[in-house]
């Protein structure tokens, strides 16, 4: 451009020279979502039986009789007839679920991936039947990750692209996986039926996959004979003790305290609160196969500093969780006191998955978010484009200082419930936010200081429906999590 005093301005927008080679990667990218991810559709019904994220649909869903009898598994799809249940595509809208704390969509993270490859064609999404186990899944995922690889390749726009790479090599897949999609992931490519798929792929990017389980898939198989809980923990409890998948989310590390001794959970140990031990022995099977394999190319993403369960105690056929866990010598041997007692550690986790559990290796990228969340934040989305683009920055070794949050799943409209930060004590450094996910209702919570390096309030919502909690600090990242409100009162009447 023209300078007033002669000569020419630097361009204000130096990338659009067209010298500049676009900052693009000509791979082709697999996005495999998590557990209840993936819009579920009922082929003998013809009704979306998981999916339609509004306040009317999730009061249907949760709090009424036959709510999620379409999710439980028929006695034919247990023997293995997956015919009637389709996962057209991935969650459009914000969903909610006991225990896990609210699900995401996956727009921002597709957006991010969109702006990164050369061509959208280049993108395939991967909507699965999340009830089902990870081996079905895993053989499906092969075959079309193979397909797309194929189609890629043969593209118009992968041969331009191609030109721009190091020695111009043929475009590879990388999987960019969430949570449960990341154990689909690790199947495809080492038990998917495809034994040349790990030489095409490139890389595999894990977010907040619990690789060793998760006790909340403990509290979840014992909602309905454990400690009061609202209507729609019960209501997921009788639905998940039919889904061989959560089942394979259960833990598979030491978490279960037995006196003075650790131990993991057995097959009796889920028959007793209130899982199928078959579905919990053919899980456990299934990932001492499994990890004979390592997962190649692996970058695993883990979310940290959120209040996550990492233990329990078996009491009378009740799950007591505990935010801590154990740690082994090299051995195998439990780390004890003076006295004999395991010693008890806090590593944090995302909300769900508890740190340890989120990866194979010691090397990892943490960021600061809850479970539900942590494909769509800020932090993982910039970690991500700098690994499609082959970019030697993994990220730092240790994040930033940052904040959580520690909220109910569930909260009845019209009750007072607790909010709670973590991370700070001071109220100043923080602005937090509640706001309806289909209204423009939205309220600011007045955070005061409390004891534990903690900030709290008690929230009260309107009416029912489905809620973001959202805290900023004025250093590091952004966290959410979203929060369901039914009915008000424990539980709510049937229709």
């Amino acid at each position: 451009m023209n300078s007033p005093l002669g000569g020419t301005l630097p361009n204000p927008a130096p990338h659009t020279e067209p010298r500049l080679s676009p900052a693009v990667t000509h791979d082709a990218v697999v996005v495999v979502p998590g557990i209840m991810g993936s819009e579920l559709h009922d082929t003998a019904t013809d009704n979306v039986i998981w999916g339609l994220a509004n306040p009317a649909w999730l009061a249907k869903a949760w709090l009424t009789r036959e709510g999620l009898t379409p999710l439980q598994l028929t006695p034919a799809e247990l023997a293995g007839d997956y015919s009637r249940v389709q996962a057209p595509r991935l969650l459009q809208t914000p969903a909610w679920s006991p225990f896990l704390r609210g699900i995401e969509p996956y727009h921002k993270l597709l957006r991010t991936i969109g702006n990164t490859v050369a061509h959208r064609d280049a993108i395939m999404t991967f909507p699965y039947d999340w009830r089902l186990p990870v081996a079905v899944n895993a053989r499906r995922l092969a075959q079309e990750a193979r397909d797309h690889l194929q189609r890629w390749l043969d593209h118009s726009a992968h041969a331009d692209a191609r030109r721009q790479a190091v020695d111009e090599r043929p475009a590879r897949l990388v999987f960019i996986a969430h949570s449960m999609g990341g154990l689909v992931t690790y199947a495809a490519l080492t038990s998917g039926g495809d034994s040349d798929l790990p030489a095409g792929t490139r890389g595999v990017m894990t977010l907040g996959t619990p690789f060793l389980g998760s006790v909340v898939a403990a509290n979840i198989l014992n909602a309905r004979q454990g400690g009061p809980l609202p209507l729609p923990h019960a209501r997921l409890a009788a639905a998940a003790a039919t889904m061989p998948a959560v089942h394979e989310l259960l833990p598979r590390f030491l978490c279960v305290e037995d006196a003075l001794d650790v131990r993991r959970l057995t097959p009796s140990d889920v028959a007793g609160l209130g899982g199928d031990k078959d579905l919990a022995k053919a899980a456990e099977d299934f990932f001492t196969t499994l990890y004979d394999q390592p997962l190649p190319h692996h970058r695993p993403v883990v979310g940290t500093r959120q209040n996550t369960v990492q233990s329990m105690k078996l009491i009378d056929g009740r799950v007591t969780a505990s935010e801590y866990c154990f740690r082994t010598d090299t051995d195998g041997t439990v780390k004890r006191d003076a006295q004999g007692a395991p010693l008890r550690y806090q590593v944090w986790g995302d909300g769900t998955v508890h740190r340890e559990s989120a990866s194979h290796t010691r090397r990892t990228i943490p960021v600061f978010a809850q479970h539900g969340a942590v494909a769509n934040g800020r932090e993982a989305r910039r970690v991500i484009a700098d690994f499609l683009l082959e970019d030697d920055h993994l990220g730092p070794d240790q994040a930033e200082d940052g904040i959580g949050l520690d909220l109910p799943d569930y909260a009845p409209a019209g009750t007072p419930w607790d909010c709670v930060v973590t991370g700070t004590d001071d109220p100043s450094q923080v602005e937090c936010t509640v706001a309806a996910t289909d209204t423009d209702w939205e309220t600011s919570v007045r955070l005061e200081a409390s004891e534990d390096d903690q900030l709290g309030a008690k929230v009260t919502l309107p009416s029912p429906g489905l809620y973001r909690v959202t805290a900023k600090a004025d250093y590091g990242p952004t966290v959410t999590q979203l929060v369901f409100s039914g009915t008000a009162g424990k539980d709510a009447p049937d229709d």
